[in-house]
């Protein structure tokens, strides 16, 4: 496939991501469509064992559930598939991957905290409401807690508004609340290389929005009305997890910028501003705050355990 309409393949996927960041995306698809294949080393799958045993360093609890578990949501975020360019940098973290990690540290007694460590410009509106969903569970079982390490936005701000409590680093970002999507006409380029393509289909809007014809009003009007549904959701979701009214986040909030720590404390979008450690300290705070009586400090110590 010619790599250009790899792209536009993958753009016309509704997006919660910051469009800026969709360019470094577009630059893997161009190396990979050009044969730049990626090595075993560079491109990796990861199921939710590897997922838990990679980003936490297990300790011996002295009583169940007092350890807390890490768990990383990096990179763009995509349904299945968890990945790292060499090249550029660029990661992307699965929700179907991760929500098994949350269901494994659930099911974990030693686990009596979860802490999301947020790094994410957003990514693809698909998983996100389900994993979305499935932390709000989890908050009923094991309290929950979101830090945008240093940038929470778009899709991964959805994320961490499930959370109980959502942080943002001193010199961190979150927002950009919003979906995106993009459609490619290629059928003057086309013309120019003397190829005219043809499309053999079947159902009215089988080949709606194609990219080898101008987009039309009709085609358009769809496009949007699914960009407005999944933007619905997401104002929704964020209205309820701050505890704010839907007005308020699609008058304020950014209206699809992210803004920085002071500004988003501001606006309610966050419950603190925290470094990672500061978070993760105030949590083994409460784990020591609830250990019984007369325990000595070296006990309360090994019951404060993080798992890294």
């Amino acid at each position: 496939m010619n790599k250009q309409l790899l792209i536009s393949e993958f753009l016309t996927t509704p997006w919660a991501l910051m469009p800026e960041r969709m360019q470094a995306m577009a630059g893997v698809l161009s190396r990979w469509s050009a044969g730049q294949e990626p090595s075993d080393e560079t491109l990796f799958q990861i199921n939710s064992d590897r997922l838990v045993r990679s980003t936490r360093k297990q300790f011996a609890a002295a009583n169940a559930g007092s350890g807390i578990a890490v768990l990383p949501l990096y990179g763009v975020v995509t349904q299945r598939g968890n990945m790292v360019d060499d090249i550029s940098g660029t990661g992307s973290t699965s929700t179907q991957q991760f929500t098994a990690a949350l269901r494994q540290v659930l099911a974990d007694d030693t686990v009596g905290q979860i802490l999301i460590d947020i790094d994410s410009p957003g990514g693809s509106v698909y998983g996100v409401a389900e994993l979305a969903t499935e932390i709000v569970k989890a908050r009923a079982q094991k309290p929950v807690v979101a830090v945008a390490n240093s940038l929470a936005a778009s899709a991964a701000y959805w994320i961490g508004c499930s959370a109980s409590e959502f942080y943002v680093t001193p010199g961190g970002e979150v927002g950009s609340i919003g979906v995106w999507q993009a459609h490619f006409d290629y059928s003057k380029a086309l013309e120019e290389e003397g190829v005219k393509p043809t499309l053999i289909s079947a159902g009215k809007f089988k080949v709606e929005g194609n990219p080898y014809v101008p987009l039309d009003p009709e085609a358009q009007s769809f496009m949007q009305s699914r960009v407005d549904d999944y933007y619905n959701a997401f104002v929704k979701a964020v209205a309820k997890g701050r505890g704010v009214s839907v007005n308020d986040v699609r008058s304020g909030m950014g209206e699809g910028r992210v803004l920085g720590a002071d500004a988003a404390l501001e606006q309610k979008m966050v419950d603190g501003i925290a470094t990672f450690d500061d978070v993760l300290a105030q949590m083994q705070k409460q784990v020591r705050s609830s250990a019984p009586r007369g325990a000595s400090r070296l006990r309360q110590a090994r019951d404060a355990l993080a798992l890294i």
